[in-house]
């Protein structure tokens, strides 16, 4: 029989869970998938970060790593790309708990943007049909038309991280151990777009498994509230090296928090028809909650 593939998702809870051997306590046989969530078929995106002329965009995320198959049983992502998965029968979105990031739009200190008003016309790096294109255009609707909004899809994380330290885009989408670099690295936040993550697990993924999974996060969840700087070390796992000593890890906070509440009909309904709104996806017709969600 083999293991139940777990990937971490730029958080605490699965390294304290691994610490605390809290996925053993709960009868899993598992292990950890590190690194970029391909499926069958895909390749990585061309790095970023220095290239002549400035950065490339990549035209690949969070949703097209589901819809190729990711290669763990549970992942997550946020929830506009996970609902979406979930409703084209890219895998099983777990409707019991989800989690809330906390993410920003992201410029330097001596740039001139301030305000909201001022990023109209203004290019974003954000990563393509990720929470960072999402949390952007649900944040910046508030105060621009859609004409004014300016994207460039750049890649993941890291990759938007390298970009901003290196001054190549003057404004780009950052949560996790990313967003507090930056904060320490002196850039300011233009915008908050704290958003939410949803948990898309394999059809052929044992749901026993998948159960035992989120109360272990449960309990580590708990450890952490009580006392995050003991697991705040853990991040350097999701920086690479090359960023490490750029941070003071006790000067972050603890990042995504896991919300054990259920991810109801009315939340996918309308997430549907915000995405729907923006064009985001070709029109499939119906999004059926009965089927996508295991509520």
């Amino acid at each position: 029989m083999s293991k139940f593939r777990i990937q971490p998702h730029s958080r605490l809870q699965e390294w304290v869970a691994e610490e605390k051997g809290y996925f053993t306590d709960e009868g899993l046989d598992y292990e950890f998938v590190h690194g970029r969530l391909l499926g069958p078929g895909e390749t990585s995106p061309v790095p970023v970060g220095g290239l002549p002329g400035g950065p490339v965009e990549v035209k690949s995320g969070a949703f097209e790593s589901m819809e190729a198959g990711r290669a763990c049983d549970v992942s997550a992502a946020c929830h506009w790309a996970v609902s979406h998965a979930s409703a084209q029968g890219h895998g099983l979105m777990w409707g019991h708990a989800y989690s809330i990031t906390p993410s920003g739009l992201y410029t330097a200190p001596e740039s001139g943007i301030r305000t909201a008003a001022d990023l109209k016309g203004v290019e974003v790096g954000v990563g393509y049909h990720s929470g960072s294109h999402f949390s952007t255009l649900q944040a910046l609707e508030k105060f621009l038309s859609p004409d004014d909004i300016r994207l460039r899809f750049v890649g993941g994380p890291n990759d938007r991280l390298s970009l901003l330290l290196e001054r190549e885009i003057p404004v780009a989408n950052v949560f996790g151990a990313q967003l507090y670099t930056m904060e320490q690295q002196g850039f300011r936040k233009v915008v908050d777009t704290t958003f939410m993550i949803g948990f898309l697990f394999s059809a052929h993924a044992n749901i026993d498994d998948v159960a035992a999974y989120f109360k272990a996060l449960q309990r580590a969840q708990r450890d952490i509230d009580r006392d995050p700087a003991l697991y705040k070390h853990y991040f350097l796992n999701e920086l690479p090296e090359r960023f490490h000593d750029l941070v003071d890890i006790q000067g972050f906070g603890p990042g995504e928090r896991l919300v054990f509440e259920p991810y109801t009909k009315e939340m996918f309904d309308d997430t549907h028809r915000w995405m729907a709104s923006w064009k985001l996806f070709p029109d499939t017709g119906e999004h059926s909650y009965e089927t996508a969600v295991v509520a």
